[in-house]
């Protein structure tokens, strides 16, 4: 989507499903009315470094940890356990395959103990994941 002249122009591709359309619909309609004019932030770029849901007096420190590439413990474990569960997806008959389970499963406990889902065999799961784990 870019804002062109006031108006809101909307690329629709064909991954776009019903609820994308919907939304960008209602976004365009809100633009014509000129919904938010009046708001202080209106014209101005949102600023996506800044997470809100993090306390204002930790987002420094934040900040700083990821800037210096930093990865919580929890989510290195995550990102060890999805790579095991692809490469196990990938060569399932091996005589490792059993040893790879059952790593997987002391990293799925670490992960339900620190609060985060396990990762399973499912290679579309784990692929998309690890991706969004590499950003």
């Amino acid at each position: 989507m870019i804002k062109a002249l006031g108006k809101v122009v909307v690329w629709r591709t064909q991954g776009m499903d019903i609820l994308e359309l919907i939304g960008e619909q209602r976004i365009n309609e809100a633009v014509e009315r000129g919904d938010g004019e009046h708001l202080a932030c209106a014209g101005q770029p949102l600023d996506l470094e800044e997470n809100l849901l993090v306390p204002v007096e930790q987002r420094m420190a934040f900040r700083i940890l990821k800037n210096a590439y930093y990865i919580p413990p929890e989510l290195e474990t995550r990102k060890e356990a999805v790579e095991l569960a692809m490469a196990l997806v990938e060569e399932p008959d091996n005589d490792a395959f059993e040893r790879g389970r059952r790593k997987l499963a002391l990293l799925n406990h670490r992960l339900s103990a620190a609060g985060l889902p396990p990762v399973t065999l499912d290679e579309r799961y784990g692929a998309a994941l690890l991706e969004n784990l590499s950003r």
